[in-house]
């Protein structure tokens, strides 16, 4: 059954498809947890036992945290193959939302055990459950529905209600309840949308409702055997590190996960170049596209401090008092989400506008402006940063200004990144080379939570420095790949020896330079 000829003539969902109602809601719960859980694990985790917290340093407790959300990322490779060879997207999601709601409900009991235990089956349910479910947002609409990209758009605004729920749900749990409450509350956002979609499944009608690339019963039944082995020896090593029996440093082990995150990327990509049987300008497309991964890399090593470093400044340094009225911490990182839904249609009528005039910036351009950007707002934090090293408080609008400033290189960068994946991959190797630019978030975010490891709100005199270092890092890595891009922009333009790629074939290939944003 072709789904593309089922779903043709849907338009019950504001004009969309009604699957599109299914996976909208789902995925808006599911950010309310990621993004619940991102707001709470680094205050968490860094609170004294007075304050219900674990008390660890800050440098173990940002580690954690970049082994978490880089996990996360990296957890979507392994889920997309599971849904593509094994269940299908529908069950992934299915299954994959089940799982966060028991890591959440784990995560509301009161132990450091439940703690770790809880966040590790999250990493496994979003990992099951992201990549899949944008994928059949694409599956939704034949190759030429011109709806298509409203319906990305549509579904990105529930990407960013949902993160914006989890913001301010968790913070204001967190404040006047107990962490704990907060971790409970996306249990009940995923329940909610675990049931919203069963009712509502049916509008699916039929779109990963099975493998796109079934494997035979037998070789099925050895993969399977493989992923239960792997979770068993994952079960061993997390009862002996919470037992005592082996010690884990979380620095330690977020430089190496980095490292092998690296290597993995470098030896896939050279792996592409060496036997995947490139044409010339196949080479130079993919030679365009590598410039386009290293300034994502960098790019989400600096935006990320969002969730670990600038959310202890905000805490620990930040007044943050309005007559009697203290803004929860967790609120300050919804400035992200409630920028992106106001910038957005300015940066898609910005894009259009100068293609009309023939100014078209390349891949390479947009995105080393965009990391330059973002480099920026550490100008921003390196004084916000000097004044609290005197002692005092700093006012809530230099957080204010950084999240802006990050929020516009996220527009710069995000969408155009993702569409370069699309537009420069060979179509024979889109999904692959889709996989691959996903390990520059997983990098990127363990890169991140190793460098918010020495911004430690309690030497804050060791910050101007080390925020100063991050911009000039930035704005040297930016400036190296806006150089590159003028001679990548002509690889860029050189036309695809195999066909341009169909939108239908991954996820990434639907998001245009000119759509607003997703959050990763």
């Amino acid at each position: 059954m072709d789904p593309k000829n089922i779903v043709d003539k849907d338009a019950s969902f504001f004009g969309q498809p009604g699957g599109l109602q299914t996976l909208f809601f789902t995925e808006m719960w599911e950010r309310m947890s990621y993004y619940g859980m991102r707001a709470l694990l680094v205050l968490f985790m860094t609170a004294s036992m007075q304050e219900g917290g674990l008390a660890i340093t800050v440098a173990s407790a940002t580690a954690i945290y970049g082994l978490y959300t880089g996990g996360v990322y990296f957890m979507g490779l392994p889920g997309g193959w599971i849904a593509d060879r094994l269940l299908g997207g529908q069950r992934a999601t299915w299954y994959g939302g089940i799982i966060i709601m028991l890591g959440h409900i784990v995560l509301a009991i009161p132990s450091e055990a439940s703690f770790f235990i809880g966040m590790i089956l999250v990493v496994l349910g979003t990992g099951l459950l992201k990549p899949n479910i944008t994928a059949m947002v694409g599956q939704l609409y034949s190759s030429d529905d011109d709806r298509r990209d409203g319906g990305y758009t549509l579904y990105y605004m529930g990407i960013n209600i949902g993160s914006i729920i989890g913001y301010f749900v968790t913070g204001y749990l967190q404040e006047n309840a107990g962490y704990h409450w907060g971790f409970g509350a996306a249990a009940v956002g995923m329940a909610l949308g675990l049931i919203q979609y069963k009712l509502t499944q049916p509008k699916l009608k039929g779109v990963g409702e099975k493998p796109a690339k079934p494997m035979s019963a037998g070789a099925a039944k050895r993969s399977w055997a493989v992923i239960y082995l792997l979770l068993a020896g994952l079960a061993v090593v997390t009862y002996l590190a919470l037992t005592g029996v082996i010690i884990i440093n979380p620095v330690a082990v977020a430089g190496n996960v980095a490292i092998i995150f690296t290597v993995i990327f470098f030896l896939y990509y050279l792996s592409i170049f060496l036997f995947g049987k490139l044409t010339r300008n196949e080479m130079k497309r993919l030679g365009a596209l590598f410039l386009v991964c290293i300034a994502s890399t960098m790019f989400w090593a600096g935006f990320e401090q969002a969730g670990s470093s600038f959310n202890l400044f905000a805490r620990d340094l930040t007044d943050r008092m309005i007559g009697d009225f203290e803004i929860p911490t967790t609120w300050f990182q919804s400035l992200n989400s409630i920028f992106l839904v106001t910038l957005s249609p300015f940066f898609a009528a910005l894009w259009i506008n100068l293609s009309k005039r023939m100014i078209n910036p390349s891949y390479g351009f947009k995105s080393a402006i965009g990391l330059i950007i973002m480099a920026t707002g550490f100008i921003v934090m390196f004084f916000a940063s000097q004044a609290a090293a005197s002692g005092l408080k700093v006012a809530p609008y230099w957080l204010v200004a950084v999240y802006f400033i990050h929020t516009v290189g996220e527009l710069c960068l995000s969408p155009v990144a993702l569409s370069a994946v699309s537009k420069l991959s060979p179509k024979r190797m889109a999904g692959q080379l889709m996989g691959v630019f996903v390990l520059t978030y997983a990098m990127g975010n363990v890169i991140a939570g190793l460098l918010a490891g020495g911004l430690d709100p309690e030497n804050p005199q060791a910050m101007p420095e080390l925020y100063w270092t991050i911009f000039m890092f930035g704005v040297s890595v930016g400036a190296v790949v806006f150089v590159l891009a003028f001679f990548t922009r002509k690889w860029e333009k050189l036309p695809p020896d195999d066909g341009e790629a169909d939108n239908d074939d991954h996820p990434g290939a639907v998001i245009d330079a000119n759509e607003p944003v997703s959050k990763p």
